[in-house]
């Protein structure tokens, strides 16, 4: 028997992360399909402009403010959005911070807030929206990573390893969430032109909107397949490179990027006298 695949007459979709780029094209994406999107942001972030937006469409939109590091505030909103609205039975769970450290300048609170927004502010969510689900002997879970998941970037020592471990929390919880019929995917987009990639000090190949990032996640969820990947003449790349042995990737990355050209943070030795 096939894995459930959500569907709008259902229940809810509840999306987090939804108030700008990837999360907030993906509500409106699903609203267009029809669906009642939940759309969980902070308090301060602008849900109340994507709620009007999508009157037009066949679905709506609804606003459950939280932050997704505020773990009984996740449990509470879970509870909230089925009181009012009906069962979740497609959470995707997008919110996602990037936070640049680099070797000279490293940082523990840098790495405490990614890992608290990226993989536990996941968690806190998961763990309250599965009990249900498995209640009900369905659903569909979506966890959101990156293609820098796969191996090492400079400055991504930080947001990297948040995505590597969503990769494995989702290998991992696939084994257990198939028997009880809950479809778990993980998407692993390359880069999209939001504000978090804005900040970029790099050029970013293969950069995509955020629109076209929401359609192709949509397409992912339609499918149903684990994992989705894209955009694939990126991917192809990535994922040629994490077959190469470590020490020429990283020649390689080091080279395309720049960092091989950067000055030494090694100090210099005196000279002689």
């Amino acid at each position: 028997m096939s894995l459930y695949r959500a569907c709008p007459k259902d229940g809810v979709a509840w999306v987090t992360g939804g108030s700008s780029g990837i999360g907030r094209a993906l509500a409106m994406e699903l609203a267009a399909r029809g669906f009642t999107v939940a759309v969980t942001a902070r308090e301060e972030d602008p849900i109340d402009s994507l709620v009007d937006e999508a009157k037009a469409l066949p679905g709506r939109i609804l606003s459950y403010p939280c932050d997704v590091t505020d773990e009984k505030g996740m449990a509470a909103t879970v509870e909230a959005i089925e009181a009012a609205a009906g069962p979740i039975v497609l959470a995707v769970f997008n919110a996602g911070t990037y936070l640049a450290v680099s070797g000279d300048n490293l940082s523990v609170r840098k790495f405490r807030r990614s890992f608290d927004i990226n993989a536990m502010g996941i968690v806190h969510g998961l763990v309250p929206v599965v009990a249900r689900m498995r209640q009900r002997g369905r659903g569909h879970v979506v966890l959101v990573g990156s293609i820098s998941a796969y191996f090492g970037w400079p400055t991504t020592a930080a947001y990297g390893a948040t995505k590597a471990a969503i990769n494995l929390l989702a290998q991992s919880l696939k084994f257990d969430l198939d028997r009880m019929n809950v479809r778990l995917q993980v998407m692993n987009p390359g880069f999209v032109d939001t504000p978090i990639t804005r900040k970029s000090a790099f050029r970013l190949p293969g950069l995509i909107s955020d629109a076209e990032a929401g359609r192709r996640i949509w397409r992912g969820i339609e499918r149903g397949g684990f994992e989705t990947t894209f955009p694939r003449r990126l991917v192809w790349i990535v994922k040629f490179l994490s077959l190469l042995p470590g020490p020429l990737r990283h020649w390689f990355i080091s080279a395309v990027t720049g960092w091989k050209t950067r000055p030494s943070l090694s100090p210099r030795p005196r000279p002689r006298i």
